[in-house]
């Protein structure tokens, strides 16, 4: 083949650098959203998560996490989200479960490897916990759902008001099938719904216990053999609480 002239050779490079740094500007603004939301997972792989693989896959451009009678977890095993830790959020997702009991960890610390304390967004197959606000290796059930709650400094709780009543959340749940879960973190506020149902309405008061900031990751619960499943997991950076102050709103990023 024919050489290129010299001055087309340098055009062809540079048309060639043009479109390939179109196509990846491109791609940023797809990941992030119009809507200011970005995608935690990419639909095919675990780029970003850590857990252990013996729980752990990708099965039809979900997240799934499983045990079985032959290969149990000894103990809650958690996919964590490595690439930064959030403070002040919106978080969406979309989940399935087969047996067992699941939820979202957010603003959580690494207790051991895999091994995650803090806010949960509890969900689980038969119902009996879907919705409310846990803190695994913590305080425990903070709000059942149903209930707006004040937890004031001292620890105790207060159920200052109503959500969505318990019967028309746990109608609203399909069971085996995909649900939405949302969770908003706004400095001490916290509220969780499900499939568009307000589950529970928390101010956290009590300071030396609530957290600001921390991790996020995805629970497999010890016990029984389980199926659970995600999808469409994206999160939204909030502006920060003014009671909260600016560093609650980061989003730091691992260098």
């Amino acid at each position: 083949m024919k050489c290129l002239d010299h001055g087309y050779r340098w055009l062809f490079i540079a048309i060639t650098f043009c479109g390939i740094a179109a196509v990846a500007h491109t791609s940023l603004q797809a990941e992030e959203g119009a809507d200011g939301f970005t995608a935690l997972f990419d639909g095919k792989s675990l780029d970003g998560w850590d857990g252990n693989p013996d729980f752990w896959r990708i099965e039809d451009g979900t997240i799934t996490g499983q045990t079985t009678k032959d290969n149990p977890t000894k103990g809650n095993t958690f996919l964590i989200y490595r690439d930064g830790e959030f403070a002040n959020f919106e978080l969406q997702l979309q989940f399935r479960i087969v047996g067992g009991n699941s939820g979202i960890q957010y603003r959580s610390k690494e207790a051991d490897k895999w091994v995650i304390g803090g806010y949960q967004a509890d969900f689980d197959a038969p119902g009996q916990y879907s919705g409310i606000l846990y803190e695994e290796r913590g305080r425990g059930i903070l709000a059942m759902r149903g209930n707006k709650v004040v937890i004031n400094a001292d620890g105790s709780k207060e159920n200052v008001g109503q959500t969505t009543p318990e019967a028309e959340i746990l109608d609203a749940i399909k069971k085996e099938e995909w649900n939405d879960y949302r969770v908003i973190a706004d400095g001490n506020h916290l509220i969780h719904e499900i499939n568009g149902k307000v589950t529970v309405d928390v101010t956290d008061n009590q300071v030396e216990k609530r957290a600001a900031s921390g991790l996020l990751a995805l629970q497999l619960h010890a016990g029984p053999p389980m199926l659970v499943q995600f999808k469409n997991i994206r999160i939204k950076k909030l502006t920060p609480n003014a009671d909260e102050g600016a560093a609650a709103g980061s989003v730091e990023k691992k260098k």
